[in-house]
């Protein structure tokens, strides 16, 4: 609240309108031997509220990084803000800088206009490492165009604008820290005069050197009416700069300034405020009171970001689920994950418990095998059943430090970032497509010889070397015990049918077919010679031994003479077995006529001529 207003009295209030504004929420947390400091200055030439000769700001205004040359930058962020909706186009030492977000808020006076207070911020990482330490000129920041056209910012004295860099570094000398940024844009005034920001991540194991840090916009040192900042219901103050009831007041802690109009960069000790043990905070502010006149008045002020510096000596577990594979047909997911223990201030014991869950059911368990060091991390493999009472399609959820109950065994500096999710959809099995069947002639004891490879290209027009097949579909769905030579692949049973696996990712097509043998009419040969040399040594007869096997055949010579009868068993190698005499002889050179008798209904019996030679 500005000078101006000293007549408004505390009953107005009942006429005021609420404010909006982005919350301060946790933006970026860093685990490690990290400690931050910040630079920045106004742009106003004067305090606002107590000099009314100006109204629009600065060209340009500059401050020093002084940063040690043992530390390392590891994240430097810029942050602008001023009365009006924004410019979101600025230059730090000739570097154009564009926000990456840019926050507003609303201030509505009784008898005024809604107000408009912005602030910008952009990451400056690399300009901060390359630049250095040099004296930063921030400029083009142009705000003109809402404070001309827009009255009430000059007229009520709430015109301002300024830029602030904070520093986040590494030092090997310092202790193993958590320091928390948490941003937004969120106000207190004359309408709302208590403010409570929550911030939460905490994890308190050390509270010696823990310190908070503030940045703010618009306070004003005279206007100290009802002012007060707490932690935790523990009220801050760093005299001289920041007494217990002038908090903000236009002062930078780093630089022990009290020339930063209508800004504040301030840094408080809060090891006496916070305890072990504790995740959050409660930060309290608060403006407005009645002066020496019994009139009221309040300052305004916009909260900007909060900064938390705690020693802290936690893991911190995440795990990530790198890769699965699943197959057709099948409820088992083979998974390789990683757990990582980056962020961290501590080693993250070996022993971890893993659990796995499907749509919440647990469905597998697993620890970290080793111990894994601060940014380090592990690899692993899990293979999990899925349960038939579960859908095809499930969320897999890995959960680090979680013992299968939810329960988690290891303190960390986050427990909410435990967790990893993937939508799983297993593969249905494909319909069987059926193929003519094939037809072999009988080799012996109801076997044939088959070029299954040949019938299923003849009959789909397939032509793939990813081509499996198998004697039984239980085979085919867990890919096991293939036909190893399935160019020449001799029957097992008759019937039988064969299954054929065809490579189509992401799963495979499946067919099937049936092999059966017939018995086919027997090749009689015209001749042979049975002199023992091993080669046609006997009336071999193909597709009849061990094809027909109740056949019955009979030899006769050029008289009709009876000379020999066979069967399955016994083959005709030229000798006589039947009549009075020659029994055991072999016949002479000459033709010889046979009657077969296949004894099957299928065929009649077949009559015909040999011609035995020596």
């Amino acid at each position: 609240m500005r000078l101006f207003k000293l007549n408004i009295i505390a009953v107005t209030l009942i006429f005021t309108i609420p404010s909006f504004a982005q919350d301060i929420t946790l933006f970026q947390q860093f685990n490690g031997r990290y400690d931050y400091t910040a630079f920045g200055n106004t742009l106003n030439p004067f305090e606002n509220n107590l000099d009314f000769s100006f109204c629009f700001p600065l060209e340009s205004s500059s401050a020093n990084l002084n940063l040690s040359p043992s530390s390392t930058v590891v994240a430097a962020y810029l942050y602008w803000a001023g009365s009006g909706t924004g410019d979101t186009s600025v230059t730090l030492n000739g570097f154009n800088i564009e926000a990456a977000d840019t926050y507003l808020v609303d201030y509505t006076e009784v008898f005024s206009e809604t107000l408009t207070y912005f602030s910008c911020f952009a990451d400056i990482t690399d300009i901060i490492i390359s630049e250095g330490n040099i004296n930063y000129t921030f400029s083009d920041l142009d705000i003109t165009d809402d404070l001309t056209n827009t009255a009430g910012y000059c007229d009520n004295r709430t015109n301002f604008a300024g830029w602030s860099v904070y520093i986040i570094y590494e030092e090997d000398s310092l202790p193993l820290n958590q320091l928390n940024l948490y941003q937004g844009l969120e106000i207190i005034n004359r309408n709302n005069q208590e403010k409570i920001i929550t911030i939460d991540n905490l994890n308190v194991i050390d509270n010696e050197g823990a310190k908070i840090g503030f940045l703010a916009w618009e306070g004003d040192n005279n206007l100290n009416f009802g002012e007060s900042l707490s932690i935790n219901d523990n009220i801050l103050s760093n005299p001289p700069l920041n007494l217990s009831d002038n908090a903000f007041n236009g002062t930078n802690s780093f630089t022990n300034s009290n020339t930063y109009y209508n800004c504040d960069l301030d840094v408080y000790d809060i090891q006496d405020n916070i305890s072990i043990g504790d995740t959050n905070a409660t930060i309290k502010m608060t403006t407005g009171a009645l002066d020496e006149f019994g009139v009221f008045r309040a300052d305004l002020i916009i909260i900007n970001n909060i900064v938390t510096v705690l020693n802290s000596q936690l893991p911190d577990a995440r795990i990530t689920l790198d890769d699965f594979t699943i197959n057709c047909s099948n409820r088992t997911v083979v998974g390789n994950y990683t757990v990582s223990n980056t962020n961290s201030t501590d080693t993250l014991p070996q022993n971890t418990p893993i659990a796995f869950y499907a749509d919440g059911i647990l469905v597998g368990q697993s620890q970290t095998q080793n111990t894994i060091l601060i940014n380090g991390s592990e690899s692993g493999m899990i293979t999990l059943s899925i349960p038939d009472i579960l859908s095809d399609s499930f969320l897999l959820t890995l959960a680090v430090d979680d013992d299968g109950t939810g329960i988690g065994t290891v303190i960390e500096i986050n427990e909410n970032n435990n967790n990893d999710a993937e939508l799983i959809e297993l593969l249905i099995a494909p319909a069987i497509q059926e193929l003519p069947n094939a037809i072999g002639c009988n080799e012996g004891f109801n076997s044939a010889s088959f070029n299954l490879v040949e019938l299923f290209e003849t009959a789909t027009q397939i032509d793939s070397d990813d081509i499996i097949f198998y004697e039984a579909l239980s085979d085919l769905e867990t890919d096991e015990n293939n036909i190893i030579n399935p160019e020449d692949y001799q029957n097992i049973t008759n019937p039988i049918t064969i299954y054929v696996k065809v490579d189509n990712p992401p799963c495979y097509d499946a067919y099937q077919f049936q092999l059966s043998v017939d018995n086919c009419p027997p090749y009689v040969p015209e001749g042979f010679s049975p002199n023992g040399d091993g080669t046609n040594d006997w009336f071999n007869i193909q597709g009849l031994y061990d094809v027909f096997e109740q056949h019955e055949l009979k030899i006769y010579n050029r008289y009709g003479t009876l000379i020999f009868e066979g069967d399955n068993d016994k083959k005709w190698y030229g000798l006589i077995n039947r009549g009075l005499n020659n029994k055991g002889e072999l016949v002479p050179v000459g033709t010889y006529f046979y009657v077969l008798y296949p004894n099957d209904p299928e065929y009649q019996p077949q009559v015909g001529w040999v011609y035995v030679n020596y």
